[in-house]
């Protein structure tokens, strides 16, 4: 039996398809993201090129599919912000708890790094045990939880915050 080989590259606008039906369990079924209607392909491949202008998006493939992918964009809008990023990770729902995430993150986080990213930060809706524990085996350190932020499935949402200092991935 042959091991199975994956591979993860930049995304392209041409991944969107893929990125986008990857995400879409995550909107219509869970908390885990916020966002209440999944993006189109067209939404999520302009969301690839502008992710790819200043931070990174990167897709994880296995015998030429993408499986997952993982990206960053600006924490906030104001310049003092310029070189934070919010970080997150999504894979097909099958894979999860396969390690993939975490190779993701390993790739992405050095390419953050590379380009002037001083502070990633990742936002998680609580309970989300597997997410916290991912990014605590990075290196994220817990700086917070807002409460009762977010409302979707007729509940309330508790999020739990972590930053990760990209200075120590900086090649």
């Amino acid at each position: 039996m042959s091991a199975v080989t994956t591979h993860i590259r930049d995304a392209i606008p041409a991944d969107a398809e893929a990125c986008a039906a990857i995400y879409a369990p995550y909107t219509t079924d869970t908390a885990v993201t916020f966002e209440l209607t999944p993006p189109d392909a067209q939404e999520m491949a302009a969301r690839i090129t502008a992710a790819q202008r200043h931070h990174a998006w990167l897709v994880l493939e296995e015998h030429d599919r993408v499986i997952g992918y993982a990206y960053a964009v600006p924490f906030r809008s104001r310049a003092a912000y310029a070189w934070s990023c919010e970080v997150s990770v999504y894979l097909d729902r099958d894979r999860r708890g396969s390690g993939h995430g975490r190779a993701l993150y390993r790739a992405l986080l050095p390419a953050l790094a590379a380009r002037g990213m001083r502070t990633a930060v990742a936002c998680m809706t609580l309970p989300n045990e597997p997410s916290l524990a991912l990014h605590r085996s990075l290196g994220f350190t817990p700086v917070g939880t807002m409460h009762r932020i977010g409302y979707k499935h007729q509940t309330w949402h508790d999020v739990a915050w972590a930053e990760l200092d990209l200075t120590a991935h900086t090649p």
